[in-house]
């Protein structure tokens, strides 16, 4: 029975701990405070519709956004996997132009669109992206894109 106690103390206060962690760290976030999702237009190569955001919609043309995660930030284009939103996958490490799920990367440009970023000294993997300002997971502040 002492021993069961023992054991009980240390699971709770291990958990107490790791549930610290994580919150300091952001990395334990609810699905519905995704930092990385976002929304493009992509109906096709003729179509110049550049309409971008942290919420779906409809392109300029009438048609559906489509919804990604940003895998990477480049400069001022975002690396999207195009997935969905609510995939997890990173960037493929042998093919830059995939997501690990095997589906194409989608550069999208984020000038213009007023969203803050992360991007940390040019090329950055935090993948945050906001309609508000605020801090990157890595600490730095957002940088709008203007």
């Amino acid at each position: 029975m002492k021993h069961h106690r023992l054991a009980m103390y240390f699971a709770i206060v291990i958990s107490l701990t790791f549930l610290a962690s994580c919150a300091s760290l952001h990395t334990c976030q609810h699905p519905a405070e995704k930092r990385d999702a976002i929304y493009f237009c992509a109906c096709g190569a003729d179509c110049k519709c550049d309409k971008v955001g942290k919420e779906p919609g409809k392109c300029g043309c009438g048609k559906d956004m489509t919804g990604g995660h940003v895998v990477k930030v480049e400069g001022d284009e975002a690396l999207v996997c195009t997935c969905g939103p609510d995939c997890t996958c990173a960037l493929d490490p042998n093919d830059s132009t995939k997501c690990g799920c095997g589906k194409p990367v989608k550069r999208v440009n984020l000038k213009g669109t007023g969203l803050y970023f992360c991007n940390c000294g040019g090329s950055c993997l935090c993948n945050t992206v906001s309609d508000k300002p605020g801090t990157c997971k890595c600490g730095m502040p957002l940088h709008q894109a203007k």
